[in-house]
């Protein structure tokens, strides 16, 4: 079906717009098209007034004057139906047009016009079908939302999805951004455990190295410490002291056998002074005493020379203690130097490895301050993250919050569009009503004045009356009308013009 319409619109009829199956619903959504069709058989002569826009007032503008040409070929129509076509639901508008395409061959094999089929319709459903060609309007108005509303709930959407988006946008790159920085503290993390690492194996490459610098020096033997040298020292002196006091009580048992010797020799001299005498006078001299003193000098010279002999050996004895002592000294000072020197290449190398590690501690430091520096940023950036977000929920709420005053709004003004159309319905209604009251009554009184007989012309008055919604009672008199009628004097004027019309086009009809 949907081929045989697109192929009698694109190429028997070549309507303005190609129309596809696909696009069919969309196509005829502004009953544009419709009305071309009906141009195009010479249905629809207002097609000037059409309007190709897909705004609300077009559209309403052109289902409008659809509405009283589909009712005249026979087509169902009404507001729930052009409703459908305007919101563009499925099936609605190639069913109508597949209506339309029926009814206009069925037209096209008649040979009517469209003039034709108009004064063939009754003058009283002509009325009628205007009254209900008004109510179809105010009915499809109701139906079909403002253009204003439209363009509101168009840029409400539109700033919805907008919102969707950045807030998806931030969403990803906040995750995009928190994955960074995880990342980065893993980076942060591996370098410092690494960093430690190398850190520790240095240092213990540094003290490998200083305990292999570390002279071991040998420790002294016990016999070349200084107490060894005291006690050798004092022991010399002790034995020097010994054999000077053994020698000196030599000296002094010489010294005493010499003076006992002297003594003796002296008694003997003095006893045998005499006889000495006597015998140096018979002897010219005494070998005995030139012994004696012979002896005596060789006594003196030995003990001369056993002096001499104890005072060179202590003096040996002193220059070999004073070269042992000299030598002890040497090798004391050898010795403090020594262990002078290995003190100082230990504290320089401690000094050295006390650099390295302060070097090693400004190092950290310095990496520590770093680090703090880019939790820092990442804080701002946090911070500034997070402003961003509350300022975003902010405009949130606020556009959330004008949403609601602009629902308010409108639900305001729908109530007050409500209750105005209510009042409108409420007052054609209350008039309609009062008119079949006033022509019920009317007819009763009449009734009860005639014997239930009403004459054809008076009934057929009233009829016209009502259906123009005219008052039957007479509103004031035209007696005296003066220059300027009043309101009352202009409706009995109008009834009794269209009174005075019906009668003539009646009299036409009569002598025709």
């Amino acid at each position: 079906m949907s081929e045989i319409l697109c192929h009698w619109l694109n190429q028997e009829l070549k309507v303005s717009q190609t129309v596809s199956p696909k696009s069919f619903a969309k196509a005829f959504s502004s009953g544009y098209l419709i009305g071309e069709v009906l141009h195009k058989y010479e249905l629809q002569d207002d097609f000037a007034e059409f309007s190709e826009k897909r705004i609300s007032s077009a559209k309403l503008n052109n289902f409008s004057r659809l509405e009283p040409t589909l009712h005249l070929l026979g087509v169902q129509f009404d507001q729930n139906v052009a409703h459908d076509i305007i919101t563009e639901k499925p099936g609605v508008a190639m069913k109508l047009l597949y209506q339309l395409y029926i009814a206009l061959q069925r037209k096209k094999k008649s040979g009517l016009t469209g003039v034709e089929l108009q004064t063939m319709q009754p003058l009283t459903n002509t009325k009628l079908q205007n009254m209900k060609s008004e109510a179809f309007r105010d009915r499809l108005r109701n139906l079909i939302p403002r253009q204003t509303d439209v363009s509101l709930m168009r840029v409400s959407h539109r700033f919805q999805e907008k919102y969707k988006y950045k807030d998806e946008d931030l969403v990803h790159t906040h995750l995009k951004k928190l994955e960074n920085f995880q990342k980065l503290q893993e980076e942060q993390r591996s370098f410092n455990i690494e960093k430690q690492r190398l850190s520790r194996r240095r240092q213990n490459e540094i003290m490998a190295q200083i305990q292999a610098a570390i002279i071991q020096i040998p420790k002294p033997a016990s016999n070349r410490t200084l107490k060894a040298l005291d006690a050798q020292k004092m022991m010399k002196k002790k034995k020097e002291a010994e054999d000077v006091a053994n020698e000196i009580k030599k000296f002094e048992a010489l010294i005493k056998k010499d003076l006992q010797a002297k003594e003796s020799a002296s008694k003997t001299s003095l006893d045998a002074a005499g006889q000495t005498t006597t015998d140096l006078l018979n002897t010219y001299s005494d070998d005995e005493y030139i012994k004696k003193i012979q002896k005596r000098l060789e006594e003196d010279a030995f003990a001369r020379e056993q002096r001499e002999k104890r005072r060179r050996r202590l003096l040996m004895d002193q220059l070999i203690a004073h070269e042992a002592q000299e030598e002890a000294y040497r090798e004391e000072q050898l010795v403090s130097r020594l262990m002078r020197q290995s003190q100082q290449e230990r504290r320089i190398a401690v000094q050295l490895m006390h650099v390295r590690h302060e070097k090693e501690v400004l190092w950290q430091n310095r990496i520590f301050r770093e680090k703090q520096y880019e939790e820092r940023r990442l804080k701002d950036f946090q911070d500034a993250l997070d402003r961003e977000a509350a300022l975003a929920k902010q405009a949130k709420i606020d556009y959330e919050e004008q949403a609601l005053r602009e629902k308010e709004m409108h639900e305001q003004i729908a109530a007050e569009r409500v209750q105005a159309r209510y009042k409108k319905h409420y007052s054609i209604c209350a008039e309609i009503l009062d008119q079949i009251l006033d022509l019920s009554t009317k007819v009763a009184d009449y009734r009860m004045l005639t014997n239930n007989l009403i004459p054809y012309k008076l009934m057929h008055d009233w009829k016209e009356l009502f259906f123009n919604g005219m008052p039957i009672y007479e509103q004031a008199s035209l007696k005296h009308l003066s220059a300027k009628p009043s309101t009352e004097q202009l409706i009995e004027l109008e009834k009794r013009d269209l009174l005075d019309n019906n009668d003539y086009e009646e009299y036409k009809v009569y002598m025709k």
